[in-house]
């Protein structure tokens, strides 16, 4: 299985759209349980926040979550995210 995930920082706001096929290690990552680059958008914004899970979908494919993922990051996709998942 893989996912696509979006995720929120409880502290700012911002959001991160990618995608993986183990999400729960991969938000260990991004709340830095687990090793992060320090360089990553991630780790950069995290403050004093958590990544908090907002939105996921499943696909038995990687290059269907590749695709979903583009799609989200797309003006569409983040319009399609704020007035459905993130609300106001």
């Amino acid at each position: 299985m893989f996912y696509v995930y979006v995720i929120k920082n409880s502290l700012n706001g911002k959001i991160y759209i990618g995608q993986t096929s183990n999400l729960e290690k991969r938000l260990k990552r991004h709340n830095g349980q687990l090793f992060n680059k320090r360089k990553s958008f991630t780790y950069k914004n995290k403050g004093s926040g958590e990544w908090i899970l907002v939105y996921k979908e499943e696909f038995e494919e990687r290059k269907d979550a590749l695709k979903r993922e583009k799609e989200l990051k797309s003006f569409q996709g983040r319009k399609f995210l704020k007035d459905k998942i993130l609300g106001p």
